[in-house]
């Protein structure tokens, strides 16, 4: 039996609109993170090691930014790499507070070499919109992302 919410025309609408959102993000990343566990990792950890070789070392506060980690769980995701060799943490000589973690070799070689299939996943589920649909849907989503008009 099919349940449907009686609120407000517009009440109605946003949660038709939410949800769909959710589900079609849901499906999009599963499908294109499918490879990923074939290397033994986490979505989380796939983007840990995408920033670092696309932005170069970075503190561990600004990888979480990038990845939208709180910073307890970006804690964990760089310790399990780092227990797997794939990052270091380097300690500032100016500064031995302050640590950066960067791609070991191992990290940078496998990244490298999974991050041409990843992108051709991506290539593939956004085929199935047109160029101008794509851009159209960039820019919903980042004024969505900011909460105003954005242009």
């Amino acid at each position: 039996m099919t349940r449907t919410y009686h609120g407000t025309k517009t009440e109605v609408r946003s949660l038709s609109t939410y949800v769909k959102l959710m589900r079609a993000a849901e499906a999009v990343s599963t499908r294109v993170t499918r490879h990923l566990a074939e290397s033994g990792l986490t979505i989380s950890q796939f983007g840990v090691l995408e920033a670092l070789h696309h932005l170069g070392p970075l503190c561990q506060r600004d990888i979480g930014k990038k990845i939208l980690k709180s910073s307890g769980n970006i804690t964990v995701v760089i310790d399990n790499l780092e227990k797997r060799g794939l990052v270091a943490r380097v300690r500032s000589t100016e500064d031995r507070r302050f640590l950066t973690i960067q791609l070991t070799s191992d990290g940078e070689k496998l990244i490298s070499g999974i991050f041409p299939s990843h992108t051709e996943a991506i290539v593939r589920e956004m085929g199935v919109l047109s160029e101008e649909e794509q851009i159209e849907l960039g820019r919903i989503c980042k004024k969505l992302g900011l909460g105003s008009k954005v242009d």
